[in-house]
């Protein structure tokens, strides 16, 4: 049985969409970040970095989004997470879903934790709309790729989609132009929220509306 260590919203919350998707047993592991448990020693036996998420198939740990949810979808190819291997749409697939986790998460980083990115807190403004810009710049192209298509992905829902929706629900705060606004995104995160599963792990993460 899997154990999916998380918090709710986080990064998480896509793989938490794949294994309600997939419909296999699991056991989800919230970790209380508020009281630093993510640097705890129990915590770091299983992911060094401290960060989350962290994916527990049977006794071997696997942490980072992009892998935990390439690891679900191949145990799994069933479910059709992703395009068949050595497919050009499996190339296509991993493309963007490496740029969402090397591109978009990291300007998310600085965008939710700008004090991390300067040595004077008062700097820490200018660098989280910095990092918004760059965030709508990368949504933009994101947008442009979904034109004439229903899912980033392949030809149906996947592990790229609900990396892109987790995303596209972070920057629901954004002061100047959240993602949703976007036409194609917009439409996108509308098709994505409506699948039972994904409902399932937005409820089962306590996360209200709206929800991007």
């Amino acid at each position: 049985m899997y154990k999916l260590y998380g918090s709710p919203g986080m990064a998480n919350l896509a793989p938490h969409m794949a294994l309600e998707t997939i419909g296999v047993p699991y056991v989800m592991v919230w970790v209380d970040t508020a009281n630093q448990q993510h640097h705890q020693p129990e915590y770091l036996r299983l992911n060094p970095t401290g960060r989350l998420p962290t994916l527990v198939d049977g006794d071997q740990p696997i942490f980072e989004t992009a892998a935990i949810l390439l690891h679900l979808a191949d145990r799994h190819p069933q479910a059709g997470l992703l395009p068949p291997l050595g497919s050009i749409e499996r190339a296509r697939a991993c493309q963007w879903l490496i740029h969402l986790t090397n591109s978009v998460q990291v300007a998310f980083l600085a965008y939710y934790y700008p004090e991390r990115h300067v040595m004077d807190p008062a700097f820490a403004d200018s660098v989280k709309q910095a990092a918004e810009n760059r965030l709508n710049a990368l949504f933009d192209v994101v947008e442009k790729a979904l034109e004439g298509r229903e899912w980033l992905g392949g030809g149906g829902p996947g592990i790229v989609d609900f990396m892109l929706l987790m995303m596209v629900r972070w920057g629901r705060n954004f002061a100047g132009r959240p993602p949703r606004l976007l036409h194609h995104l917009g439409a996108h995160a509308a098709r994505t929220t409506a699948l039972p599963a994904v409902t399932r792990a937005f409820e089962q993460e306590g996360l209200g509306q709206p929800w991007y």
